[in-house]
């Protein structure tokens, strides 16, 4: 037997924490093994139980705990209980790192940093967005921290870095979680201030021979000299990792032990879990992609001659908001006319006008995954006769690729693609285009069909385009037709452009369209467009009624 396999069967052997028993999982694959007896976080924690009576209003500075993110405990209408983030469970993060681990040779440490606070000029900062694969197994979101897992045939150790409560720094940038909630909250074995990162790892990684997974910064032939001049300035190995940089003392000393082991990354094995939705997962996107789908709605019915594409960008930005979204998952490509023959178009400042149609690429983050839907739309609420051919023969595509969205298709990102190109040719040939060498994949259909999707826009980017899909990823499906003004295109539709994209779950035999809210069909895109289907059952919002 091999010894990943002794090490689970150990951990099996072990028993879960009663307060686990009751903490039903929402695995799309065969239930995990029971969580070891660690001390895990769970719905019986009480920063993760929903508080036991109303809270009053706030008076002052509440002398309760608090924590550096929403809790079920700080906010029950955000979390249930057990919930680290919407919809996933500190169980199922848990389950997430045991999963990594499994995967590895015994001895093995994973070091994982966690994002820092970028800036856009001296002091001023950006909103901060926690590192994808540090979020991925510990929902801990919190800049200035780091994750390292130590495995041994005993499962194994999780210690993680952040920063103490300091009540002059909370002064001025809120609560932080500290080094008792890293432990109480997220399940850490061993919290440690993050100033103390360089000095930790180096007594960690001497205790364990085996490979180390990490990933370092992309170097240049100058970085790491070890005979150019030193200067005063000393820098964290933590701040290396996470944003590089020049090699100064404690950074050299990790390098140095890092040159004798086997250094392997560490993206590549979690993008390896991140491709695979979990339930849990599948419907927090589903609900990142409605709120998406509502706002595409909205900006169908709000958009008119004379607006400008921002104010359409600005609106869609509004409604998610207004229904719990996070922040955009991506800048929105909004282009009108012949501005949306610029795949990636980001000006989004020209004026609507009368007879064009609307591109609009946009989603939101949700819950901490992306959606992306794009919907082409027009300006004057109905299509005409080129841009009904048109809009329909990008449709059919989009709708026939779907249909093979499916595990048991045994088809890779790549054949899916080569089948829309097919599709597409066939319906531009219809639509009375004499197609040239490269005119198709060159000019008229120029991008991929298709990217995975999840915790970023463009996910896991370590799977290739050759690989097979397979049951549990999410991927967009985007066909699109860009006509440019050229002599040897049918002249009625020079400067027309139609993308339709959906999220698509890849189950084994079928499909789910999680996007499937936001109008596609013609004629509900028309009537949307026009205000025929205001007052629908469900297409009301609550702020709105209350007018």
């Amino acid at each position: 037997m091999s010894t990943p396999a002794v090490r689970t069967l150990a951990r099996q052997a072990r028993r879960a924490p009663a307060c686990l028993a009751s903490c039903s999982s929402l695995s799309r694959s065969p239930q995990p093994p029971a969580p070891s007896a660690r001390n895990y976080a769970s719905a019986a924690c009480a920063p993760l139980s929903h508080p036991r009576a109303p809270a009053g209003p706030v008076q002052g500075r509440s002398s309760a705990r608090s924590f550096g993110q929403p809790l079920p405990s700080t906010h029950p209408h955000l979390l249930a209980p057990g919930e680290l983030t919407p919809g996933i469970t500190a169980v199922e993060y848990e389950q997430r790192r045991r999963r990594l681990v499994d995967r590895l040779e015994d001895g093995a440490v994973v070091v994982i940093a966690g994002g820092k606070t970028k800036y856009m000029s001296q002091n001023i900062f950006y909103r901060f967005r926690q590192a994808s694969n540090f979020w991925y197994l510990t929902g801990f979101e919190e800049p200035d921290s780091a994750l390292v897992l130590d495995s041994s045939e005993k499962g194994y150790r999780m210690t993680l870095f952040c920063k103490s409560k300091d009540p002059y720094d909370e002064l001025w940038n809120g609560s932080k979680t500290g080094l008792e909630g890293a432990r109480e909250v997220f399940g850490a074995d061993e919290s440690v201030d993050s100033v103390h990162f360089g000095r930790r790892l180096q007594s960690i990684l001497q205790d364990r021979s085996g490979p180390v997974y990490i990933d370092l910064p992309p170097l240049s032939p100058t970085t790491f000299s070890r005979t150019r001049p030193r200067t005063s300035a000393t820098r964290s190995f933590l701040d290396y990792l996470s944003s590089g940089g020049s090699k100064k003392d404690e950074v050299d000393e990790l390098m140095g032990a890092l040159d004798k082991r086997d250094v392997r990354s560490a993206a590549k094995e979690v993008e390896r879990l991140r491709l695979i939705k979990s339930d849990a997962e599948a419907k927090v996107m589903r609900q990142a992609a409605d709120i998406s789908s509502a706002a595409h709605a909205k900006v169908m019915r709000f958009a008119r001659p004379g607006l400008t594409e921002h104010q359409l960008v600005s609106h869609f930005a509004y409604h998610t908001s207004m229904r719990g979204a996070t922040r955009e998952a991506y800048v929105p490509v909004c282009g009108s006319g012949e501005q949306a023959l610029t795949i990636h178009y980001l000006d989004n400042n020209r004026p609507l006008k009368q007879g064009e149609m609307v591109l609009l690429d946009a989603g939101c983050e949700f819950g901490g995954y992306a959606s992306d839907i794009t919907r082409t739309f027009p300006v004057s609420g109905s299509f005409s006769t080129a841009q009904k051919h048109l809009y329909e023969a990008v449709l059919r595509v989009e709708k026939a690729c779907i249909t093979h969205c499916h595990a048991s298709a045994n088809l890779s990102l790549e054949e899916l693609h080569r089948i829309s190109v097919d599709l597409t040719r066939t319906e531009l040939r219809d639509l009375g285009f004499h197609l040239r060498g490269g005119d198709l994949e060159r000019v008229l259909y120029p991008h991929f069909l298709t990217h995975p999707l999840g915790v970023d826009l463009h996910d896991t980017m370590s799977f290739g385009r050759n690989e097979k899909i397979e049951a549990g990823m999410v991927i967009t499906i985007e066909p699109g037709i860009y006509v440019p003004p050229l002599a040897h295109f049918p002249k009625g539709f020079h400067n027309l452009v139609v993308r339709i994209e959906d999220e698509v779950l890849v189950r084994d035999d079928d499909q789910v369209v999680l996007s499937i809210n936001a109008p596609k069909e013609l004629a509900d895109v028309e009537a949307c467009c026009q205000g025929l289907l205001d007052g629908v059952a469900g297409r009301e919002d609550p702020w709105e009624q209350q007018k």
